[in-house]
């Protein structure tokens, strides 16, 4: 095992504090639950799902306490070259190698699992994503057994007093590739692994197994979970609708337990009325549609702030508020928007990982940029140092407010174009809206 796996490191923590500071503010909302359930000075693994690439095992790190040095592992294909395998190593990370990776190199896990037991008996946590790949959509899939291995070869030091602990996490993002949605990190009770150390004494199979059906369930319940892949877009579709009917009075953690419930609803359904689900799905496919066509967002349908008077009064602030919007878009346009020229200029577009590239390469634009326009308007204003200290955050706070200026102002413009399609009685318009109340009424029933 490498050295550095198990070292207290001065330049991890560093980088970790800019990562984990520029990470919260990635997303408009960061919400944590359930901190109280983090164990210390015991050997933990952490288990989440994983949906987002890179940006799932910084939530976790985002969660834990700001002293700890976790250990990852990660895909063995990072892994190739030799310098970023270094640099992988030094920052607590280990390969994992699948199947798909060729069947030579899977005789190298055991190594690899060997170095996560040490480093559980070190009593030092471990962060594993258990599904072994990842994907899109809200479900958990199959764990694969790597983890619960790892668990009960670091839980024989304790045999059946409690020793190594699963915490189960579920992570919840509002976009997978946009800034400035939320995120909600669950943290679940710790699994203890001596409660199933009998078991695997007499029948490893049967452990493992059981100790898994425990994990996805927890998992489940951590995040939102629909079963069907066929009827994915159906749910979304569903929860929008249902976002849209209280939209301005409800938390998003509110928001986020309706969409578990009808994630659970929608399964059910699939089982027991299926023809049910397929009229739901026909509903919203035509309802995505016509939205499309509208130019329009399910939030439009309803209408308790569309009056004309609230819309110019809108119209008014952001006129007054528009040199704020300019300033922070000046200061913020080659920062903000530099990664995505990058990843077009190099054609990098990996699949579930445009968010992950997008934002660690603006861990470098803004700090370089940001500081480069401090440096120009420091010569404009006769080298006062002061100016050069508060240039750095004006330009981050500018840009914050910038971007509350376009989302306000994109909410305005839907608002104006909802009262004009309303005014020229459109057809599609009404279509839509009725799609909309009927969506809405067989989520009530």
């Amino acid at each position: 095992m490498n050295k550095n796996i198990l070292k207290h490191s001065a330049v991890y923590s560093l980088v970790k504090s800019h990562v984990m500071f520029t990470f919260k503010r990635f997303y408009g909302e960061y919400i944590v639950n359930g901190k109280e359930n983090i164990p210390t000075d015991v050997p933990v693994i952490f288990a989440a799902n994983h949906t987002n690439a890179l940006m799932d095992p910084l939530a976790v790190i985002s969660a834990l306490p700001k002293e700890t040095q976790i250990v990852y592992l990660a895909r063995s294909d990072y892994f190739r070259n030799k310098k970023m395998k270094n640099i992988l190593l030094y920052f607590k990370i280990l390969p994992a190698f699948r199947m798909r990776e060729g069947i030579e190199n899977i005789d190298k896990n055991y190594e690899v699992f060997d170095a996560c037991v040490e480093v559980l008996n070190n009593r030092k946590p471990l962060g594993i994503m258990p599904e072994g790949n990842q994907g899109p959509q809200h479900r958990i899939r199959t764990l694969m057994k790597g983890i619960f291995r790892i668990a009960f070869s670091a839980q024989e030091k304790y045999k059946l007093k409690d020793g190594v602990k699963i915490v189960p996490v579920g992570v919840d993002y509002g976009s997978l590739e946009n800034f400035g949605d939320h995120i909600i990190i669950n943290i679940g009770k710790p699994i203890e692994v001596s409660e199933y150390m009998e078991t695997y004494e007499e029948n490893q199979v049967k452990a493992i197994n059981e100790l898994r059906d425990r994990l996805t369930e927890d998992m489940k319940n951590l995040t939102i979970h629909f079963s069907s892949s066929e009827y994915f877009n159906c749910y979304e579709a569903v929860s929008k609708a249902a976002d849209a009917q209280s939209r301005s009075k409800t938390s998003m953690m509110n928001v986020f337990r309706r969409r578990q419930k009808i994630a659970t609803k929608l399964s059910e359904l699939e089982e027991q009325k299926p023809q049910l689900l397929e009229k739901l799905s026909k509903l919203t496919t035509r309802y995505n549609k016509n939205l499309d066509k509208l130019q329009l967002k399910p939030w439009v349908f309803n209408q308790k702030d569309h009056s004309a008077g609230k819309i110019l009064l809108t119209a008014l602030m952001l006129a007054f508020t528009f040199p704020v919007f300019l300033i922070g878009l000046i200061c913020n346009f080659l920062p903000f928007f530099s990664p995505d020229f990058i990843l077009k200029i190099f054609k990098i577009n990996p699949p579930g990982a445009k968010g992950s590239l997008r934002f660690g390469l603006s861990l470098l634009t803004f700090p370089v940029f940001y500081l480069i326009q401090a440096l120009i308007f420091f010569k404009k204003l006769k080298d006062n140092f002061l100016y050069l200290i508060l240039l750095i955050p004006m330009q981050y706070i500018f840009g914050k407010l910038s971007f509350f200026w376009f989302r306000h102002f994109k909410t305005c413009m839907m608002k104006v174009r909802y009262r004009i399609l309303k005014y020229n009685n459109s057809d599609l318009l009404k279509e839509t809206e009725s799609i909309h109340r009927e969506v809405f009424d067989l989520i009530q029933a």
